[in-house]
Protein backbone atom coordinates (compact mmCIF):
# COMPACT_ATOMS: atom_id res chain seq x y z
CA UNK A 1 0.00 0.00 0.00
CA UNK A 2 2.18 2.55 0.75
CA UNK A 3 4.89 1.53 -2.30
CA UNK A 4 1.32 2.28 -4.71
CA UNK A 5 1.24 5.39 -2.47
CA UNK A 6 4.46 6.82 -3.07
CA UNK A 7 4.71 6.03 -6.63
CA UNK A 8 1.18 7.87 -6.92
CA UNK A 9 2.45 11.10 -5.01
CA UNK A 10 5.44 10.67 -6.94
CA UNK A 11 3.83 10.99 -10.58
CA UNK A 12 1.82 13.94 -9.57
CA UNK A 13 4.91 15.89 -9.22
CA UNK A 14 6.11 17.76 -12.12
CA UNK A 15 9.41 16.49 -13.66
CA UNK A 16 11.06 19.34 -15.11
CA UNK A 17 13.48 17.99 -17.54
CA UNK A 18 15.76 15.55 -18.11
CA UNK A 19 19.15 15.84 -16.94
CA UNK A 20 21.22 18.66 -18.91
CA UNK A 21 24.22 21.17 -18.13
CA UNK A 22 22.09 24.53 -18.92
CA UNK A 23 18.96 26.06 -17.85
CA UNK A 24 16.20 24.84 -20.16
CA UNK A 25 14.97 27.08 -22.60
CA UNK A 26 11.19 26.36 -21.04
CA UNK A 27 11.98 27.46 -17.78
CA UNK A 28 10.74 30.84 -16.88
CA UNK A 29 11.02 30.89 -13.26
CA UNK A 30 14.08 30.96 -11.15
CA UNK A 31 14.91 30.82 -7.27
CA UNK A 32 18.27 31.83 -7.47
CA UNK A 33 20.85 31.60 -4.02
CA UNK A 34 24.38 32.90 -4.16
CA UNK A 35 26.58 31.94 -1.50
CA UNK A 36 30.49 33.76 -1.06
CA UNK A 37 32.18 30.08 -1.20
CA UNK A 38 31.80 26.65 -0.83
CA UNK A 39 32.25 26.62 3.25
CA UNK A 40 29.37 29.59 3.55
CA UNK A 41 26.41 28.35 5.25
CA UNK A 42 24.86 32.15 4.33
CA UNK A 43 22.84 32.45 0.94
CA UNK A 44 21.67 35.19 -0.53
CA UNK A 45 18.03 34.09 -2.33
CA UNK A 46 16.05 35.51 -4.90
CA UNK A 47 13.10 34.78 -7.32
CA UNK A 48 13.68 35.74 -10.84
CA UNK A 49 11.18 35.44 -13.82
CA UNK A 50 12.15 35.74 -17.73
CA UNK A 51 9.75 38.38 -18.95
CA UNK A 52 8.24 38.34 -22.64
CA UNK A 53 11.51 40.10 -24.11
CA UNK A 54 13.74 37.12 -22.83
CA UNK A 55 15.43 39.23 -20.28
CA UNK A 56 15.26 38.10 -16.37
CA UNK A 57 14.00 40.67 -13.61
CA UNK A 58 14.16 39.39 -10.09
CA UNK A 59 10.39 39.24 -8.38
CA UNK A 60 11.12 38.65 -4.77
CA UNK A 61 14.29 39.24 -3.02
CA UNK A 62 17.22 39.73 -1.94
CA UNK A 63 16.24 37.30 0.89
CA UNK A 64 18.75 35.94 3.39
CA UNK A 65 18.73 32.57 3.94
CA UNK A 66 20.96 29.66 5.65
CA UNK A 67 22.53 26.42 3.69
CA UNK A 68 23.98 23.18 5.49
CA UNK A 69 26.19 24.20 8.37
CA UNK A 70 29.53 23.47 6.24
CA UNK A 71 28.04 24.95 2.98
CA UNK A 72 27.40 23.76 -0.23
CA UNK A 73 29.07 20.86 -2.74
CA UNK A 74 28.26 19.62 -5.82
CA UNK A 75 24.52 17.90 -6.03
CA UNK A 76 22.48 15.74 -8.51
CA UNK A 77 20.26 17.53 -10.21
CA UNK A 78 19.39 18.86 -14.14
CA UNK A 79 22.64 19.87 -14.73
CA UNK A 80 26.22 17.92 -15.34
CA UNK A 81 28.57 18.01 -12.24
CA UNK A 82 32.49 18.95 -13.26
CA UNK A 83 34.99 16.36 -13.84
CA UNK A 84 36.08 14.71 -10.33
CA UNK A 85 33.92 17.40 -8.45
CA UNK A 86 33.14 16.27 -4.79
CA UNK A 87 29.27 14.93 -4.49
CA UNK A 88 26.94 15.46 -1.45
CA UNK A 89 26.85 12.69 0.59
CA UNK A 90 24.45 11.43 3.64
CA UNK A 91 25.41 14.02 6.91
CA UNK A 92 28.20 16.00 5.09
CA UNK A 93 26.39 19.10 6.39
CA UNK A 94 25.99 20.45 3.14
CA UNK A 95 23.76 21.32 0.49
CA UNK A 96 23.66 20.27 -2.71
CA UNK A 97 25.43 23.19 -5.09
CA UNK A 98 23.38 22.90 -8.89
CA UNK A 99 20.17 22.95 -10.89
CA UNK A 100 17.45 21.59 -9.26
CA UNK A 101 13.83 21.13 -10.57
CA UNK A 102 11.07 21.42 -7.25
CA UNK A 103 8.73 19.00 -6.19
CA UNK A 104 5.60 19.37 -3.49
CA UNK A 105 4.91 20.64 -0.37
CA UNK A 106 4.99 18.63 3.12
CA UNK A 107 3.29 20.48 5.42
CA UNK A 108 1.72 20.66 9.64
CA UNK A 109 1.33 24.48 9.85
CA UNK A 110 -1.89 25.20 10.48
CA UNK A 111 -2.17 28.68 8.54
CA UNK A 112 -3.10 27.40 4.92
CA UNK A 113 0.01 27.51 2.52
CA UNK A 114 -0.99 29.14 -0.28
CA UNK A 115 -0.15 27.74 -3.75
CA UNK A 116 -1.11 26.23 -7.61
CA UNK A 117 -3.16 23.62 -7.81
CA UNK A 118 -1.11 21.74 -9.37
CA UNK A 119 1.69 21.32 -6.79
CA UNK A 120 1.12 18.91 -4.84
CA UNK A 121 0.50 19.23 -1.03
CA UNK A 122 0.76 16.44 1.74
CA UNK A 123 -0.68 17.49 5.05
CA UNK A 124 1.89 15.74 7.40
CA UNK A 125 0.99 13.06 9.86
CA UNK A 126 2.63 10.83 12.08
CA UNK A 127 2.06 7.91 9.47
CA UNK A 128 4.65 10.18 6.97
CA UNK A 129 8.34 9.18 6.42
CA UNK A 130 11.31 10.52 4.45
CA UNK A 131 13.64 7.47 4.63
CA UNK A 132 17.42 8.69 5.08
CA UNK A 133 18.40 4.99 5.97
CA UNK A 134 21.08 3.73 3.54
CA UNK A 135 20.64 0.59 4.50
CA UNK A 136 17.53 0.21 2.84
CA UNK A 137 18.54 1.56 -0.65
CA UNK A 138 15.13 0.57 -2.42
CA UNK A 139 13.36 3.56 0.05
CA UNK A 140 16.24 5.66 0.36
CA UNK A 141 15.63 9.62 -0.33
CA UNK A 142 11.54 8.36 -0.53
CA UNK A 143 8.48 9.49 0.61
CA UNK A 144 6.41 6.63 2.39
CA UNK A 145 3.42 6.84 4.07
CA UNK A 146 2.26 4.01 6.24
CA UNK A 147 -1.08 2.10 6.41
CA UNK A 148 -0.57 3.13 10.39
CA UNK A 149 0.94 5.84 12.44
CA UNK A 150 4.88 5.05 12.98
CA UNK A 151 5.66 2.46 15.74
CA UNK A 152 8.61 0.96 15.73
CA UNK A 153 12.09 2.13 16.50
CA UNK A 154 13.06 2.41 12.57
CA UNK A 155 9.68 4.02 11.29
CA UNK A 156 9.80 6.88 13.86
CA UNK A 157 13.28 7.28 13.17
CA UNK A 158 12.37 8.11 9.99
CA UNK A 159 8.99 9.89 10.55
CA UNK A 160 8.64 13.56 9.32
CA UNK A 161 8.74 16.02 11.76
CA UNK A 162 5.36 16.33 13.59
CA UNK A 163 6.21 19.72 15.83
CA UNK A 164 9.06 21.69 14.41
CA UNK A 165 8.25 24.59 13.57
CA UNK A 166 10.50 25.25 11.19
CA UNK A 167 9.97 22.08 9.08
CA UNK A 168 5.94 22.57 9.19
CA UNK A 169 6.67 24.09 5.53
CA UNK A 170 8.37 22.47 3.36
CA UNK A 171 9.51 22.52 -0.63
CA UNK A 172 10.91 19.85 -2.25
CA UNK A 173 14.36 20.00 -3.50
CA UNK A 174 14.59 17.63 -6.66
CA UNK A 175 18.31 16.67 -5.15
CA UNK A 176 19.32 12.76 -5.68
CA UNK A 177 15.42 11.92 -6.70
CA UNK A 178 13.10 10.35 -9.05
CA UNK A 179 13.43 13.52 -11.37
CA UNK A 180 17.44 13.37 -11.45
CA UNK A 181 18.76 10.28 -12.25
CA UNK A 182 15.43 7.88 -12.44
CA UNK A 183 16.49 6.55 -9.17
CA UNK A 184 18.40 7.91 -6.13
CA UNK A 185 21.87 6.81 -5.33
CA UNK A 186 22.15 5.49 -2.20
CA UNK A 187 24.06 7.41 0.39
CA UNK A 188 24.24 10.72 -1.99
CA UNK A 189 22.61 13.11 0.25
CA UNK A 190 18.38 12.64 1.34
CA UNK A 191 15.39 14.83 2.23
CA UNK A 192 16.53 18.12 0.75
CA UNK A 193 13.89 21.11 1.29
CA UNK A 194 12.74 24.58 1.29
CA UNK A 195 11.76 25.19 5.14
CA UNK A 196 11.64 27.89 7.48
CA UNK A 197 14.92 29.09 9.32
CA UNK A 198 15.88 28.13 12.77
CA UNK A 199 16.34 30.66 15.79
CA UNK A 200 15.41 33.56 13.22
CA UNK A 201 18.45 32.46 11.36
CA UNK A 202 21.01 32.00 13.71
CA UNK A 203 21.54 28.50 13.04
CA UNK A 204 22.52 26.61 9.95
CA UNK A 205 20.47 23.51 8.44
CA UNK A 206 21.64 20.17 7.99
CA UNK A 207 21.93 20.54 4.48
CA UNK A 208 18.32 22.05 3.13
CA UNK A 209 18.12 25.47 2.47
CA UNK A 210 16.31 28.23 5.05
CA UNK A 211 14.61 31.47 5.32
CA UNK A 212 12.12 33.23 7.18
CA UNK A 213 8.33 32.15 6.66
CA UNK A 214 7.15 35.06 4.35
CA UNK A 215 9.57 35.18 2.55
CA UNK A 216 9.10 31.37 1.98
CA UNK A 217 5.77 31.76 1.40
CA UNK A 218 5.57 34.48 -0.80
CA UNK A 219 7.88 32.58 -2.53
CA UNK A 220 5.67 29.80 -3.03
CA UNK A 221 2.89 31.13 -3.95
CA UNK A 222 4.25 32.86 -7.06
CA UNK A 223 5.98 29.67 -8.17
CA UNK A 224 3.81 28.04 -11.24
CA UNK A 225 4.69 24.84 -12.80
CA UNK A 226 3.76 26.10 -16.52
CA UNK A 227 6.90 28.11 -16.13
CA UNK A 228 9.26 25.02 -14.76
CA UNK A 229 10.41 26.60 -12.04
CA UNK A 230 13.91 25.67 -10.76
CA UNK A 231 16.55 25.89 -8.27
CA UNK A 232 20.05 27.20 -9.06
CA UNK A 233 22.50 27.32 -5.90
CA UNK A 234 26.01 28.04 -6.49
CA UNK A 235 29.02 30.28 -4.92
CA UNK A 236 29.48 33.47 -6.30
CA UNK A 237 32.49 32.94 -8.72
CA UNK A 238 31.05 29.55 -10.11
CA UNK A 239 28.03 31.06 -10.94
CA UNK A 240 30.35 33.52 -12.82
CA UNK A 241 32.00 30.86 -14.29
CA UNK A 242 29.30 29.16 -15.32
CA UNK A 243 26.80 31.73 -16.11
CA UNK A 244 27.01 32.16 -20.08
CA UNK A 245 27.66 27.68 -20.73
CA UNK A 246 24.60 27.19 -18.65
CA UNK A 247 22.49 29.83 -19.45
CA UNK A 248 21.96 31.31 -16.01
CA UNK A 249 19.66 33.94 -15.78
Amino acid sequence: MRQAFLHFLLSLIPVAFPVQAVVPASCTQAIVGITEGWNSSHVTLSLLEKQADGRWARVLGPIPGRLGRNGCVWGLGLHNNPRRAVIKQEGDGRSPAGIFALGGLWVTSKKPVQHHKNIPLVKVGPRDLWVSDTTMPHLYNRYVRLNHPARTTWELKEQMRQTDYPHSIKLLICHNTWETAGRPVNGAGSSIFFHIWRRDGAAPTAGCTSMNEAQLRAIIARLHPARHPVYILLPRQEYAKLRSSWRLP
